[in-house]
């Protein structure tokens, strides 16, 4: 099986995987994000260490559970062969309706069959007034006219 765009990326494969990558995840639908990743897949998120698909299944059924109204943005940083680093941020409330935004740094390594091997994600949380928020749109995918993470200054 393999996920286009494959290695080695450039500069349009690797904002395509990215983007891709964020339509994944603002789909909240673990199942679908998973298959982007080997079966075996590594990951280190924040302190938590999981390996394979049924992990990351268990792990983003638990976050989005935790992570309520979540929207994320994802860009590029930098990419080589196999590798891709981007940035994200992310919009979300908890259970009490406080609201957050994360911002983080993830690190991806992919298979010839562009699936990915390792991820690592460094993140970090601030707190946000509701009137702060700067990601709106329907619950799903970013709509193409929406601001980037540049675009917003951040």
């Amino acid at each position: 099986m393999s996920r286009l765009p494959i290695p080695p990326f450039d500069a349009e494969t690797a904002a395509l995987k990215a983007r891709l990558a964020e339509d994944a995840w603002n789909s909240r639908d673990p199942q679908k994000v998973a298959l982007a990743y080997t079966p075996d897949s590594r990951w280190r998120n924040r302190a938590e260490f999981l390996r394979g698909r049924e992990e990351i299944v268990l792990f983003l059924t638990h976050k989005w559970a935790r992570e309520q109204a979540y929207r994320l943005i994802k860009e590029v940083w930098a990419f080589r062969e196999n590798r891709i680093a981007v940035r994200f941020a992310y919009e979300w409330h908890d259970e009490t309706g406080q609201w957050f935004r994360s911002h983080g740094n993830e690190n991806w390594e992919f298979d010839e069959a562009g699936l990915m091997l390792r991820r690592v994600a460094s993140i970090n949380d601030q707190l946000i007034d509701p009137e702060e928020r700067l990601f709106h749109w329907p619950q799903g995918r970013r709509p193409d006219d929406h601001p980037a993470l540049s675009e917003l200054g951040l």
